[in-house]
Order: C-alpha cells, then structure tokens, then sequence
C-alpha cells in the first residue's frame, strides 16, 4: 500500500514549516516539501519552481505515482493561492485561491471589507510619490505607510510628518524594498490603541490574543499572549466583526488571524490573513487551551474530522528577543538558565556568534523568543520576565559601517 503524502509548498526550519512537517508525521503522514531551494530545508524536499503553478501540478503528478497524495497545503501565505489552486486541480479539500488572492492584496481587501460595513482605518492606493503626498494629506497625518501585497511587517513605518513620509516612500520606491507585485503603496489612517489578533478556524473563534510592540515607527513584535480577556459583550462585538471579515473575504475554510486594534471610535480591522498565525501562535494556542491547531489544519486538509474542543485553561505568552543595535553578535548567553525558570516551555535563540546584525524594522529582527505559561496572566508575565533577565548579549560595530550589509565573519565564523 502506497504511504499516505502531505504535500506542503515551501516552508521553513524554525518556525512554522517545521510545525507542519512535524504534526504530519505524528498524524502517520510522509510529509514532502516542494521547494525553489530544497538545501534550505534540513528535511525532505524536491526542487521545483514553487512560482509556476504547471511545474507543481507535473511535480504532484509525478508523486502521486508513488504515494497516495492525502492533501496539499503551507504555512506561507504567499503561496496560498497556489495551494488552492493545486487543490482545485487535484479535487482535494483547500481553500477558494480566488478568495486568497482578494484577501492578500491588501487595498483589495480593505475595499470588500469597507464595503460590507467592517470598520477598516482610511486608506488610499498610491503608485508614485506624488500620489502619496496626496494621500497622506488627504487622510492626515501621522499615516502608515505599507508594500500593497506583504506579509511580516516588511517595508511597514508609521510616519508622523511629511518628511518622513517623503523618506519611506523613496525607500520602497528606490529599489531597496523586494516588492512581490508591481509596486503599490497603500496609504492609511494610523489606528491607535493596543492591538488584538483573533485566532479562527472555519467560523470558529478559538481565541484572542494581545499583541505588544516596540517603539515606532516601525511595528516589530516584541509580546505575545493569549488568551487576552474580554467582557461578554466585547467578545460578542469581536465575534460579530469576525465573522462579517470571512462573509466579505470569502475565506471561511481553515485558519484565519484577523488582527486589530481598540481605538476610540472602536474596534477597527487592520489585516486579515487568510492563513495560520505564524509562530509562536500556535504553540501558544496549545499551550493554554490544548487545541493544536497545525494538527487540526492538517485534519481539515487531508478531509478527516477536527476537534477543536479545549481541554483546559492557561495563560500562554512569548518575549520576542530584538537587538537595540547593528552591528556583529558577540555573544549570546543565557538559554539554559532561562529554560530552567518554572512554567518556561521553550527558549529559542537563532542568533549565534559572530554573525551580523542588521535590523529591518520587521520580524527579520527577531534573534529568539521565550514562551511561558501559568494559570493566570500576571503569574505568566513574572515567569517571563524572570528568564528574559537571564539571557544577555554583546553587539559589537561594524568594522565598516559603511558597508556593514556586505560584511561577512571571519573564518570560523557563523556563515
């Protein structure tokens, strides 16, 4: 009998894509990535151009003769679309790829969200430099400024004043940000007020989380907790809000994170993204709740039954580790203490020695994180705190701060 195959398109080693290859196997499936650079991955992948969807479909084919293909999916957004689309193709469960596309292309979706009544920030779409000096005039400042098509904060700033305004859209514009569509800048209203993400799963709400950033301008994680608790009649406005995003998205089939703020007119919607929260979500979710919601996807996927029954009730949070400075990593120290603290589950470090520090102003910045639980917020928090204290490191400056992006370590060192 052939081995039943879960075909994932593209991934990763550390975050997500690894959650996915991992439940796969415990769920008895021969997880298989297809990939544009399979010597990336330290698991089994097949090169394939993942940007053209005839290469995947003969790629598919050629592996359905040897396996029993039980679903196809990712954990990247950006090829979710694909993914529908190689569903559709294969008659298996995915999601509407038409529906993905209008959801990832941001003004697309602030549109049909505005339109069906969903409280969205104002916005303009703009080509060119003058169209956002227009724009932001328009919407008044300060605004945020942010790539149409994205994901990770890449190329997002708040901008307080013209000049940075000027700034930002000569960066994206000038050739230093990778655009993934034709260049469009979408021009919004800055939404004040703390920040929330919504957790679903068809038209389930699993939960809420808190979402905590560093300083401005740019919007880089640095907390993460779930659940956050809200009032009867908050959750119910919450709810209602969800599930009129999925009705004007159309993306009601599998995970869901629709994050957004609390501001004084209300709850406003910043983004929806028609995928899994990234890691550390899921493990998150898991932690205080016990619904494993890379499992229950992947149920979803392969056409099995979900259960998304919570078994307990924790508070689950993680400290995202971001450097204060560029520069050369000398050291980083710490992990075993911070693992050793009670109620701590995982200490990740991805920075080691000698490697350099270029921050991004987006989630690249991230050198780690520590995930803590305990049955109530306050107790989470002090948990977390005490093992960030043990962990510590040293940045040194560039030898050449003027060619600090082409710097590279010394023999021996990190490549």
């Amino acid at each position: 009998m052939a081995s039943r195959a879960l075909i994932l398109v593209e991934g990763d080693t550390t975050g997500t894509g690894l959650l996915y290859v991992q439940a796969a196997r415990r769920l008895g499936l021969h997880p298989i990535t297809l990939s544009a650079d399979p010597s990336q991955y330290d698991y089994e992948a097949i090169c394939v151009d993942t940007a053209n969807l005839d290469a995947l479909i003969r790629e598919c084919s050629h592996l359905g003769a040897t396996y029993d293909i039980a679903g196809i999916t990712s954990s990247l957004e950006d090829y979710y679309a694909t993914v529908g689309k190689l569903c559709r193709h294969f008659d298996l469960p995915g999601p509407n790829p038409e529906s993905i596309e209008r959801c990832c292309d941001k003004p697309a979706q602030r549109q049909l969200l505005a339109e069906a009544g969903v409280p969205v920030p104002a916005f303009r779409v703009a080509a060119n430099a003058a169209e956002v000096e227009s724009a932001a005039a328009e919407i008044g400042l300060p605004v945020v400024l942010k790539p149409a098509v994205g994901a990770g904060s890449k190329g997002v700033r708040l901008c307080r004043n013209a000049d940075e305004v000027a700034e930002h859209t000569t960066y994206l514009l000038g050739g230093k940000h990778k655009w993934r569509s034709s260049p469009r800048i979408l021009v919004e209203e800055f939404a004040q007020g703390p920040q929330y993400s919504i957790e679903t799963m068809g038209n389930e709400i699993i939960g809420i989380a808190a979402a905590d950033f560093g300083p401005p301008p740019h919007f880089v994680l640095r907390q993460f907790t779930f659940p956050e608790a809200f009032t009867d009649e908050e959750h119910s406005r919450i709810a209602g809000i969800a599930l009129g995003c999925m009705r004007a998205l159309g993306v009601g089939w599998g995970p869901m994170n629709i994050e957004f703020r609390w501001t004084k007119r209300g709850l406003v919607v910043i983004e929806v993204n028609p995928r899994l929260g990234a890691v550390p979500t899921p493990q998150l979710v898991q932690l205080a709740c016990g619904v494993d919601l890379v499992i229950e996807h992947i149920k979803l996927v392969i056409g099995d039954e979900w259960d998304l029954r919570t078994t307990h009730s924790q508070t689950a949070a993680a400290r995202i580790l971001v450097p204060d400075r560029d520069g050369i990593l000398d050291w980083i120290d710490g992990e075993r203490g911070a693992a050793a603290v009670p109620g701590i589950v995982e200490v990740k470090l991805n920075a080691k020695p000698n490697m350099p520090i270029v921050r991004n102003g987006d989630f690249r910045d991230w050198i780690g994180f520590v995930i803590a639980v305990s049955p109530g917020r306050a107790g989470t928090e002090a948990i977390l705190q005490r093992a960030v204290d043990s962990i510590d490191w040293s940045i040194s400056p560039f030898p050449d701060l003027a060619n600090r992006k082409n710097w590279r370590p010394p023999a021996g060192g990190v490549p």
